[in-house]
């Protein structure tokens, strides 16, 4: 049985539709992320599903009861925000033990204890007598964290919380979250607009666009074979260029405006008008060579790592993130290639 079930979820503020009828189920134990732009729905779901929006239509089940109309405190979840919400007058131990006082759960020594295992999984057991003022922005987000997972809740709502930290620290709160995500096994819902977190934190991923699911999948599978151009786009950043695919007595090629060609791979080949997607790291950039694709460099920008190449081929530009050794100017014809296998094919009808 599914932990959340989503049953034809529909939300309208006033006479805009912000959700278009979503039904989703998620298993106990299962880590999903919604990833979508700002304003395609997906914290207006997280929040359905917290109680804290009622839906137009549709329902919402956990652990199999109906809890569409119940209020949060009755369907045993825990959301932790985007702004930590950490009570300021109480040390960072109070601030998590707030839920186990609120709910009534276990007695003073019970309810210390949890705290203090709690801390320690977030690594904080050594701050519990701090204020939030005397904390980093790091340490206030795994407070809010420890807040969140002190319960123990069926469902683990979390909204956006690692897009208050620098770079190096969501890079250290994304293992986190993963650490402690196996060693509970708590069922969770993420919120994000960042592809990076979904990719590297999820079991799976629901791409939502506009109030709808695009696609959903595991993140090899939504990363590797996308079904439209948005979630080709949206994930990975892809290159979109039209083409026409043919059958030639080699296999199937797509043609490009200017006549190119690039050969397909025949489980992907779709005869007629169609979009190619292309991955920016897929595409082999090195000097031209006769009879291959080309194409001429326009910008090059340095990321240290890597280079990021933007190429004018066959009537359209595309980025190709190249090694840092390859050393191409501007006005420079390249050639580039790409394995036939590495080309996502997508019909006029999914762009």
């Amino acid at each position: 049985m599914a932990e959340v079930r989503l049953t034809t979820i529909k939300k309208a503020f006033g006479q805009v539709d912000v959700l278009h009828g979503i039904s989703l189920d998620i298993a106990s134990g299962e880590f999903v992320s919604l990833l979508g732009a700002s304003g395609c729905g997906k914290t207006t779901l997280l929040r359905i599903v917290a109680g804290l929006e009622s839906v137009t239509s549709g329902s919402v089940d956990i652990g199999g009861r109906d809890v569409t109309h119940l209020p949060p405190e009755q369907r045993d979840i825990s959301m932790m925000f985007q702004s930590y919400a950490l009570l300021p007058h109480l040390s960072v131990a109070e601030n998590v033990r707030f839920p186990l006082r609120m709910r009534r759960i276990g007695n003073l020594e019970e309810q210390q204890e949890r705290v203090r295992s709690t801390l320690d999984i977030v690594q904080l057991g050594a701050l519990a007598e701090r204020k939030p003022n005397q904390l980093s922005g790091g340490q206030q987000q795994r407070v809010a964290l420890a807040r969140a997972i002190v319960s123990r809740p069926k469902i683990l709502l979390l909204d956006e919380p690692l897009s208050n930290l620098d770079a190096r620290l969501r890079e250290d709160m994304q293992v986190e979250l993963i650490e402690i995500h196996k060693g509970l096994g708590l069922t969770t819902l993420f919120v994000t607009h960042d592809q990076e977190e979904a990719l590297s934190l999820s079991d799976r991923i629901i791409l939502i666009n506009e109030g709808r699911i695009e696609q959903e999948g595991s993140p090899r599978e939504i990363y590797a074979r996308p079904a439209t151009g948005y979630a080709s786009n949206f994930l990975g950043a892809a290159n979109l260029i039209p083409a026409t695919i043919a059958e030639t007595e080699n296999g199937p090629v797509a043609s490009l405006a200017d006549g190119q060609t690039l050969p397909l791979d025949a489980a992907e080949a779709t005869r007629g008008p169609a979009t190619l997607a292309l991955r920016q790291e897929d595409i082999v950039l090195k000097p031209v060579e006769p009879a291959e694709l080309k194409g001429h460099v326009r910008t090059r920008v340095y990321l240290g790592a890597r280079n990021r190449y933007v190429i004018k081929l066959g009537g359209d530009e595309i980025r190709v993130l190249a090694r840092h050794d390859l050393d191409f100017e501007r006005g420079d014809e390249v050639g580039l290639s790409i394995d036939p296998h590495r080309i996502r094919v997508l019909p006029d009808s999914a762009t």
